[in-house]
């Protein structure tokens, strides 16, 4: 094993002086995950090309060191830092944000995308073309990678889509006599050696683009999505989850590689976008009303719904208090300019941490002020509907679906069993309504950064529910409840897939009350995390494990992602994530 000198002093000669950083100032941001999670490094190396990332990597290799892939560092279970900082070994973070390059294939019905390209550049490339990705808004607002979605198998909104999947990508791995290895199977023609082939893919010079064989069955092709989603979305009655970061199904190569190889390039399916999408918003006091909405939906109607989005009651109100600057900015901004908005907000975060004599979280709380002053954003049905209704459901159909559904759902609420009721969004309550939705997410990280000491830490879980689970509201035993303050439930409720987040009452220990949450889903046959990956945070499933030591037999990247021990060997050991 080189000294970190030497290696330092290889990667400098890789990808230039300028593009090699060692002070933990300047590395700080990219050391620290965008939640939780941190470690050191020796370096942080920011390729400026695909060749440069190639000799990046081969110098890390060459020199014993441990390599953490990076882009937008949008990770919310530690999976795109280092974790602490007793890896034994030199750590280097590669961060791929410069290599942004997206090509398109056969008129942009598919595209290439390489590492560092984020879900938004791609939402504006093919807008034009009628065509839209995997993801809309979402993460996409933060600048979230392509890539980083395909190696976390990341889930979504929209039910026809499924999580993000591919089978056919270019990348380098470490193999069992630790030479780096670059494997092409994108199905495109890009040359022999290396470099070659790299200098090709980046400047879009393909020779032949055509199919590639699965290898577990010949008599199909690879695929660049996951085609099977929808019908097994609508299988209701089955006793599994729809999807789920650890689901066997969906481990292959890049995808769900959670950065156990250094992914090049991915090529993946694009989307027609709907001619017409119309919006409904539903609300209901009875759980198991909801419960039979979901299967008719998923098995009465032509098609499944574009999306249907679930909020309780409780998150409806925190995120109307605590999401309402945020709400504001995305409305006035635009996604265009969230990115960089994010992107910004996280240096000042990082600048005003280091000045210990200003309070925490200076800037959420200043924002947080800021939020009151504005008027109220939501429109008014929606928030009658909240007075009346607990449970809260954004439906979307599209195209020859919206008539189908809007005399399927006026039939199912004039049922006398079937208690709630129905409106019709105009398109400004479909856009504030979605974007309710949206500022949830974040609703529960600004409650709790603003009244830190006066309420206990926020325990997140994203859970997979099985497919034919009626029960689905979640009821905690005694000894579980009085440790939480406040429960906010919101998620994709058609994919079953719901995000769960926990004030803990002060004093309670997160960890704690984790195991034993943990143990409740297990009893209920929920699969987590669902959507977010291992990363530090959670134990990966079996399956993972088997996966990860394939794909990376000498611990090489991103060692210690879902271990439970210190940073054992492939194939040893477990962990955890959100």
């Amino acid at each position: 094993m080189a000294d970190e000198s030497q290696l330092i002093a290889a990667l400098r000669d890789a990808v230039g002086r300028a593009h090699v950083a060692t002070d933990s100032g300047r590395t700080e941001h990219f050391r620290k995950g965008f939640r939780s999670g941190e470690g050191a490094a020796a370096a942080v190396v920011f390729p400026q090309s695909l060749v440069g990332l190639w000799r990046a990597l081969q110098c890390c290799v060459d020199a014993g060191a441990a390599i953490i892939l990076q882009a937008a560092n949008t990770g919310l279970t530690e999976g795109s830092t280092p974790s602490g900082d007793d890896y034994g070994r030199p750590v280097v973070v590669i961060n791929t944000l410069a290599l942004d390059g997206i090509h398109l294939v056969d008129q942009g019905r598919q595209v290439v995308a390489l590492p560092g390209a984020t879900l938004h550049r791609l939402q504006g490339l093919l807008q034009p073309l009628g065509r839209a990705p995997h993801s809309e808004i979402g993460s996409s607002c933060i600048g979230a990678s392509i890539v980083g979605g395909i190696a976390n198998n990341s889930g979504g909104a929209l039910c026809h889509r499924g999580p993000a999947y591919t089978e056919l990508a270019l990348f380098a791995r470490v193999d069992e006599n630790g030479r780096l290895v670059l494997v092409n199977h994108t199905g495109i023609e890009l040359g022999d050696d290396p470099e070659t082939m790299l200098a090709n893919l980046e400047r879009g010079e393909f020779g032949a683009v055509g199919e590639l064989p699965h290898p577990e069955d010949p008599a199909r092709a690879r695929m660049a999505s996951d085609r099977e989603y929808v019908k097994r979305l609508c299988d209701v009655d089955a006793g599994t989850a729809s999807r789920f970061n650890a689901d066997p199904r969906r481990l292959f190569e890049a995808s769900g590689c959670a950065g156990k190889v250094a992914v090049f390039a991915v090529r993946l399916d694009t989307f027609a976008v709907p001619g017409r999408v119309k919006t409904f918003y539903l609300g209901s006091n009875d759980a198991a009303a909801f419960a039979r909405l979901r299967r008719g939906l998923l098995t009465e109607l032509p098609e499944p719904p574009v999306l249907g989005e679930y909020l309780h009651r409780d998150m409806f109100d925190l995120a109307a208090r605590y999401g309402k600057d945020d709400f504001y900015v995305i409305e006035k901004l635009g996604t265009a300019r969230l990115p960089k908005f994010f992107r910004a907000k996280g240096r000042v975060d990082a600048w005003l941490a280091k000045r210990r004599w200003l309070p925490r979280h200076l800037s959420d709380r200043v924002m947080q002020g800021f939020g009151r002053c504005l008027p109220n954003h939501l429109p008014r049905r929606m928030r009658d509907f909240r007075d009346r209704y607990e449970h809260h459901l954004v439906l979307k159909l599209a195209d020859d679906n919206i008539d189908a559904g809007r005399a399927w759902l006026t039939r199912f609420f004039e049922q006398g069993e079937n208690e709630g009721a129905i409106f019709e969004c105009d398109d400004r309550e479909a856009a504030r309504a979605m974007l309710h939705r949206f500022v949830s997410a974040g609703a529960a990280i600004r409650y709790q950064r603003v009244n830190q000491g006066k309420v206990g830490e926020l325990l997140a879980l994203d859970i997979a529910l099985p497919r034919n689970e009626m029960d689905w509201q979640e009821k905690l035993p005694p000894e579980i409840s009085r440790q939480i303050m406040h429960r906010l439930y919101y998620g994709h409720f058609l994919c079953h897939v719901f995000h769960q987040d926990y004030i803990l009452e002060p004093g309670a220990d997160p960890v704690a009350v984790k195991k034993a949450m943990l143990a409740v889903l297990d009893a209920r046959g929920a699969r987590y995390p669902a959507e977010h990956n291992v990363g530090h945070v959670y134990e990966a499933a079996q399956a993972q494990k088997a996966f990860f030591a394939e794909l990376d037999p000498t611990n090489t990247f991103n060692p210690g992602i879902g271990k439970t021990g210190k940073y054992p060997a492939a194939g040893v050991g477990g962990c955890g994530c959100r």
